[in-house]
């Protein structure tokens, strides 16, 4: 049965959106952060107006609904990235956080001088910038894997990287310029063979079913946003052995075992690693998001989103001074493109008056930007709820921006 994606836009009143502009809003925005549900906006809403109170500190009614319900989405998210109990689920502030509690807290006390940490040169910053403030605080060097020209990773330069100095290797499951899709079961299986560690930034990734967790995997880094939940909210997966191994984060409430003025104890992860009162409303908008994803037809939302990649890839190659970046096979509905003469701001400036919604610039990916020879793309990144129509209303669009600013 074709997915109903006409059903499925019932779910996201901010769909019907009309715009100042007097356009409907069409929105190929969602590799920056996804629409919310009307249950998941419901599931933190009702927090608010039911059960409001904090978690695990007090034996009262309302505290205790709101420590099971947070505990609850906690499960439901391991579960949802099939982590099985080796695994410990954080709750974060998002991607961002988890990739910088990786680098900081494990790559701060593990690694030493001579050290190699391998990245890949489509990273977002997210993966760069941390492991660069932990290379300079320790003497270990990055080292970078190329990608091919169709923006797949190059998986041949990633094994000459590899030796016995490589301590982690932390990489992106999809780019979110290129929209290029990561074997890291294959990759994490090669570095096992060295002694590496594992981090896998599945923020563009996890939005779209692809499972990425596998047990030669450490760590895992999400955030809600882009999973049809809460922003400020994401969790770390991470292997609760190395966990417990590992400093805490930060200091505060419901993180120690005891506290005296001659030492201080932790608790096990995840407490270790949730100091203070944490984004409760948030973490159980996550758990609704994650009940969302599970009750939709995952496999025709994914044949759905290849169906509108290949006709948006279609009619973009058909305006001239177009260029797309990345088209490796069984890439995310992410086109980044260019066009000979004119700005990326320019153009989405012009589609925002007819109701589009892109994202241009460098896309926190600059190190990238600078290896395809440009300051900066346009970028339509596309969802599950994204229609046909919608498709060739952009692509039009755009030809007539690309006339008009030509």
């Amino acid at each position: 049965m074709k997915f109903d994606v006409k059903k499925a836009r019932e779910d996201f009143p901010i769909l019907k959106t009309e715009l100042k502009c007097g356009h409907p809003l069409v929105y190929f925005d969602n590799s920056a952060t996804s629409q919310k549900p009307l249950s998941v906006v419901e599931a933190v809403s009702d927090f608010y107006l039911r059960y409001n109170s904090n978690i695990h500190r007090s034996a009262h009614e309302l505290s205790e609904n709101a420590t099971r319900a947070y505990e609850n989405a906690r499960e439901k998210i391991q579960s949802f990235f099939k982590a099985d109990d080796s695994y410990s689920t954080i709750f974060t502030r998002g991607a961002t956080e988890s990739l910088n509690m990786v680098a900081q807290v494990w790559g701060g006390s593990n690694l030493k001088p001579g050290d190699e940490i391998i990245l890949s040169e489509a990273e977002h910053h997210a993966n760069i910038v941390p492991w660069q403030i932990v290379s300079e605080k320790t003497g270990a060097k990055i080292k970078v894997a190329k990608i091919r020209e169709d923006g797949s990773f190059d998986f041949e330069h990633f094994l000459s990287l590899l030796g016995k100095r490589v301590k982690v290797v932390s990489v992106a499951h999809a780019y979110n310029v290129l929209g290029s899709v990561n074997d890291v079961k294959k990759i994490a299986a090669a570095a096992k063979e060295c002694g590496a560690l594992v981090s896998v930034d599945a923020a563009q990734s996890a939005p779209h079913w692809l499972d990425a967790l596998s047990g030669e995997i450490d760590f895992l880094s999400v955030s809600a946003h882009k999973c049809y939940g809460p922003t400020g909210i994401g969790v770390l997966v991470g292997k609760r052995e190395l966990l417990d191994s590992m400093p805490p984060w930060q200091g505060g409430g419901d993180m120690i075992e005891n506290v005296s003025w001659e030492k201080t104890t932790f608790r096990a992860s995840p407490a270790r690693f949730e100091a203070g009162t944490p984004d409760i409303a948030g973490a159980i908008g996550f758990g609704a998001a994650v009940d969302y994803m599970n009750s939709i037809d995952s496999e025709g939302a994914k044949l759905h989103e290849n169906e509108l990649l290949a006709r948006l890839a279609d009619a973009l190659s058909e305006i001239k001074g177009l260029r797309i970046f990345g088209w490796a096979k069984g890439k995310l509905p992410i086109v980044s493109f260019a066009c000979d003469g004119i700005h990326q701001n320019d153009i989405s400036t012009f589609l925002n008056t007819q109701g589009i919604a892109i994202r241009s610039g460098h896309h926190c990916a600059e190190p990238l930007m600078k290896t395809l020879g440009v300051s900066g793309t346009c970028r339509a990144s596309l969802a599950f709820y994204n229609t046909a129509e919608e498709v060739d209303i952009f692509a039009e669009k755009l030809s007539r921006a690309v006339k008009l600013l030509s």
